[in-house]
């Protein structure tokens, strides 16, 4: 790890000082890489729990930090040091769907704490990453609006995300907070993605739930939430490609990526009564006032996702949802 002072002699001038949170997870790994790759500064803190150690690279411009986002001390010095000009929140605890105590001390403390030291350093900007799961596992409209009731009761992770949410908003903080669709693509280790891989280069039966959700890329993501870290919009925003597809449709482009020609049929389920046919952000705000719009099409970005699988292989995979409400493919 680079000390605080060599990370000092190394800054440029005019470049962006951005402190992220889960900086070695999916999405928080992409987003630095890119702000590393324009000339910003970034500091990334990381207790990696979920994130891999292979996922950033030193750079001259990376400071690199192992420890919890939970901890006042830590934190306090961190930002002190930096004086963080762009904070980007990605960090959060999902491993295990009954680590309740763990999401409240992750999710909702280390949010409340990250936002006093941004207001206490003069951040000029928060950029938040919240579940759709904040509207519920069934939710009440298809494609679901902004205006859709918060009903986070589904799981300890919505739960504690939408927590974490609202303090970020009663911090007075100038931010930006994205609603996620289903993310997916390279590093990405929740979801159905990484399960089918595993199960098909193992030659393992798949079981896929009769339902629809929308699938973003992270290329696409990360494109639109860069704009957040510039300035670009205020308050909350969907991250979607404005349509859904068939959980079948993702499982056929991962067939297809893998080159498998003689898989076992899959096992297509019902739908459990509480689960929604289809999960759908509207992405209309996003699209009008970032001057974004998801690009990636799905065999593309699986293909993608699946030659890093092959590269770097995957030790585990996590779902959000405790038993009951588990919709994941397994």
């Amino acid at each position: 790890m680079k000390s605080c002072h060599a990370f000092q002699n190394t800054l440029g001038y005019g470049a962006m000082r951005v402190l992220i949170t889960g900086g070695s997870g999916f999405i928080g790994s992409h987003y630095a890489e890119r702000l590393l790759a324009r000339g910003d500064e970034v500091l990334s803190i990381d207790n990696f729990a979920t994130g891999r150690r292979d996922n950033l690279r030193e750079h001259e411009n990376l400071l690199m930090v192992e420890g919890s986002i939970a901890s006042f001390e830590l934190m306090q010095s961190l930002f002190r040091y930096f004086k963080p000009e762009v904070v980007v929140h990605t960090a959060a605890s999902y491993k295990d769907p009954d680590a309740w105590v763990n999401d409240v001390e992750v999710n909702v403390k280390g949010t409340a704490i990250a936002c006093q030291m941004a207001k206490e350093a003069g951040t000029k900007r928060f950029v938040y990453f919240q579940t759709a799961l904040c509207y519920g596992v069934k939710p009440l409209e298809n494609p679901i609006t902004l205006d859709h009731p918060i009903l986070p009761e589904g799981s300890s992770y919505a739960i504690s995300k939408t927590a974490a949410e609202q303090y970020i908003r009663l911090s007075g903080l100038d931010y930006v907070s994205f609603r996620l669709a289903n993310a997916y693509g390279p590093r990405n280790l929740s979801g159905p993605l990484p399960t089918f891989y595993k199960r098909l280069i193992q030659r393992q039966e798949c079981f896929i739930s009769d339902s629809r959700r929308d699938f973003i890329f992270i290329d696409d993501l990360v494109d639109c939430a860069l704009k957040a870290a510039d300035g670009a919009g205020h308050g909350v925003y969907h991250i979607s490609t404005g349509g859904d597809m068939a959980i079948i449709e993702l499982y056929d482009a991962t067939l297809k990526a893998l080159r498998i020609n003689d898989a076992k049929k899959p096992d297509i389920r019902a739908r459990n009564p509480d689960d929604a046919p289809s999960i759908l952000l509207d992405p209309s705000r996003t699209e009008q006032e970032f001057g974004w719009k998801a690009r990636t099409g799905l065999a593309e970005g699986v293909a993608k996702a699946v030659e890093y699988y092959q590269k770097f292989g995957i030790d585990q995979t996590y779902t959000h949802l405790s038993a009951q409400h588990d919709k994941k493919v397994a």
